[in-house]
């Protein structure tokens, strides 16, 4: 049944009007319709009418009472990219502003993608471009990500997945640093929900269970804090404040307890007038209960650089078990509920200008980075620079001047060199925390007093540094130093480096280094001759391995064409038909119909196989059991096919190894590789501390030297398991 989206607008406005009385109705009403009347017919996976997941967002939007502008771009925020409707024709209906935020979340379109990973990596990077200079642009993203998230459900448990680990990845950490902690929170808990379910709801039953006795338990503090409160004349709200399912099972991973072993299941909130009247009920807590030592944190003297603001203290109850107090005022509980959100509307009031900077100070982070080169970096340094430097735990030090820095955690010297200035990174020749002269390579920790002493005869870093720095900023100076200082050093180390790879697959390599290639590859890399690539490969941006698996292809190629062009290959190659006809004959046709494998499921002799005859481009051979061809709504275009291939014949198949991390992985499979005389025309390698996945794209002759190789593979000590990938 279709929406009455004409009803469904009244409540809509009604909404916006109690969220934000001064809201411009007119331009709000006019995207509403504009965005309904443009997405008219689409539905989403539940099979609803599609509109209803702009309206969840702009709602959103409204609940953190941003302006209209925000409101609309929310509503108009999936039009560009899933509607014909281009960005001038959204401009010239509803200005620069508004299209701005609009084309800010919008997905890019028409662009090569050699990977899912690369694409989301090229949409997060314009997405963090346009909201370093319009924060609302994220906003936006966020409350679109929430809403999607909530209706997850309806997705497949593949996509599900995905989804929940991009989520948790990108999204909550950028909903800490703008400390919107509300939808942090929740953003936690639904990926939790879909990343591990029989966790998820084995722990939620495990609360539920609980809960009586706990909502007993955290009654009792009230009525207790309450009592000691009723005479100070202070206007207090108390609530208790369920800790989420996520943080609870982070809690237990990171102390290897169990769920009967955490107390701290509930925290009390005390909201007050005034920052005094804070520090007045803290006064009231510790003299009821008893502190629990070093457990104090005074976030209203000391904010968190996100402008998060609270005091916490955790005291030991009459039964000795431990509970979290937390004091604020009402204006900083807003701050914490909807965090820039909320500074946006000081900055559009023009108040309280100050904690507006100190939340941007995050996004003035990522612009100083991107004017520091990281606009022209690759999009894997792109995302690890964000993932590592922005979004992973953090450390705070001290300057000497009491300036505060954040740096990711496992941070050392040099990192707090870099941190403060390039040239200052380039001339550190020690360091002095808390006063105490350490090594350039000491790890930093929260509170520390960092001191870098420079030198105007220093030699500058040294190579090993990248060994030891954390941040990907301090990586890429130091390799910037490098690339500009030691171009000829940088060439030969580059040249060796692809030497040593090429040494891993063959015994030669000087037949592999023929100009001819190395002069495509250094187009296919846009570099503009061999130099300046294998100097790459020196200072450490471009991988060796790149280079190495192009050439390993080419050769690959080079012998093909030399068997091809041999006379007892002649004989049995009809000069009508491709090569894959020489490896599969399809019944009832003539030998000169164009024949193709299928890519998504790559047979190979042994499989059983079936031919689909295509629109215009011949017919394209499956594996029986290919998606493809068990969900074709065209069973008349199937027909037989059957392999007749000669020994000789190569069949591309790709393989994927799971691995435990080491530092000689691919040496290994490679070196098994060579024992079967097979091509690995690519290799791709993703690792995490202790599990490696590598995907490989292998040529075999048949099914049975398919089940050699992985047979072999598994005896490998660090494998633990190998498995062909169809599609």
């Amino acid at each position: 049944m279709a929406t009455d989206f004409a009803k469904e607008y009244q409540v809509f406005e009604e909404y916006i009007i109690k969220n934000n009385p001064d809201s411009n109705i007119k331009i709000i009403k006019k995207a509403y319709d504009f965005a309904e009347y443009h997405h008219r017919g689409q539905k989403r996976n539940s099979g609803e009418d599609y509109f209803i997941h702009p309206i969840a967002v702009a709602k959103k939007l409204s609940e953190m009472k941003l302006d209209e502008a925000t409101i609309c771009a929310g509503l108009m925020h999936d039009v560009l990219e899933d509607t014909p409707v281009s960005r001038d024709e959204m401009a010239s209906e509803f200005g620069e502003e508004i299209t701005y935020l609009v084309d800010g979340v919008t997905k890019l379109k028409n662009l090569n993608y050699t990977s899912r990973e690369e694409k989301q990596a090229e949409n997060i990077r314009k997405m963090v471009m346009a909201m370093s200079n319009d924060v609302r642009v994220v906003l936006i993203k966020l409350s679109d990500r929430l809403h999607n998230m909530r209706t997850l459900e309806y997705m497949t448990r593949k996509k599900q997945k995905q989804i929940a680990d991009e989520t948790l990845e990108i999204y909550v950490p950028l909903a800490h640093r703008l400390g919107i902690y509300s939808l942090k929170w929740e953003l936690e808990d639904l990926c939790f929900r879909y990343q591990e379910p029989d966790k998820y709801y084995e722990l939620a039953e495990m609360v539920n269970v609980k809960r009586r006795e706990r909502e007993a338990y955290i009654n009792e503090i009230i009525d207790t804090l309450s009592k000691s409160l009723e005479d100070t004349g202070i206007n207090y709200e108390i609530s208790g404040r369920p800790k989420s399912l996520y943080s609870i099972n982070k809690k237990m991973i990171r102390n290897n307890i169990a769920f009967d072993e955490i107390y701290d299941l509930t925290a009390i909130r005390v909201i007050v007038d005034t920052v005094v009247e804070c520090y007045t009920v803290f006064g009231k807590v510790h003299a009821l209960w008893r502190p629990v030592p070093n457990r104090i944190k005074d976030y209203i003297a000391q904010p968190k650089p996100n402008g998060y603001r609270s005091f916490h203290t955790t005291v030991f109850g009459d039964d000795s078990k431990p509970f979290e107090v937390q004091i604020r005022t009402r204006k900083m509980h807003k701050e914490c509920e909807y965090g820039i959100a909320a500074h946006w509307r000081y900055k559009e009031n023009n108040t309280n200008q100050t904690a507006f900077d100190d939340a941007m100070s995050f996004l003035r982070r990522i612009i100083e980075w991107q004017q520091e080169g990281g606009a022209k970096v690759d999009n894997q340094e792109f995302m690890d620079t964000l993932k590592t430097d922005f979004f992973s735990r953090e450390i705070y030090v001290y300057s000497p001047r009491g300036e505060v820095y954040s740096l990711p955690m496992g941070s050392c010297s040099i990192d707090f060199a870099y941190k403060i200035h390039t040239e200052v990174g380039n001339s550190c020749v020690g360091a002095k925390v808390n006063g105490r002269m350490v090594p350039l390579t000491h790890k930093l920790k929260t509170g520390d007093l960092v001191e870098i002493i420079t030198s105007k005869n220093s030699n500058g870093p040294s190579r090993d540094w990248l060994n030891f720095v954390k941040s990907n900023q301090a990586k890429s100076k130091i390799k910037q130093y490098f690339k500009k200082n030691d171009k000829q050093e940088n060439i030969e180390l580059g040249l060796n480096a692809v030497i040593k790879d090429i040494k891993k697959y063959r015994q030669g390599y000087k037949a592999i280094l023929k100009d001819e290639w190395l002069d495509k590859i250094v187009k296919d890399l846009g570099f503009p001759s061999q130099d300046e690539m294998y100097a790459s490969v020196g200072y450490g941006k471009t991988n060796a391995e790149q280079i190495v698996q192009k050439l390993l292809k080419f050769e690959s190629d080079r012998k093909k064409e030399t068997e091809i062009k041999k006379p007892t290959e002649i004989n049995k190659v009809n000069t009508n038909s491709s090569n894959v006809n020489n490896q599969v004959k399809v019944s009832d046709l003539e030998d000169d119909v164009d024949v193709k494998f299928a890519k998504c499921c790559t047979p190979v002799p042994g499989d059983p196989i079936i031919g689909f005859i295509t629109k215009g481009n011949g017919i394209s051979v499956h594996v029986k059991t290919c998606p493809n061809i068990i969900n074709s709504k065209s069973p008349e275009r199937l027909i037989d096919v059957y392999w007749s291939n000669s020994k000789e014949d190569k069949f591309p198949v790709k393989i994927q190894a799971i691995t435990s991390n080491g530092p000689s992985i691919l040496y290994e499979i490679s070196k098994m590789m060579s024992t079967f005389n097979v091509n690995i025309l690519a290799i791709n390698a993703k690792t995490d501390q202790d599990q490696a996945i590598v995907d490989l794209l292998i040529e075999v002759n048949n099914m049975n030297q398919l089940s050699d190789i992985v047979r072999k593979l598994k005896t490998i000590k660090t494998v633990e398991n190998v498995y062909r990938i169809k599609s």
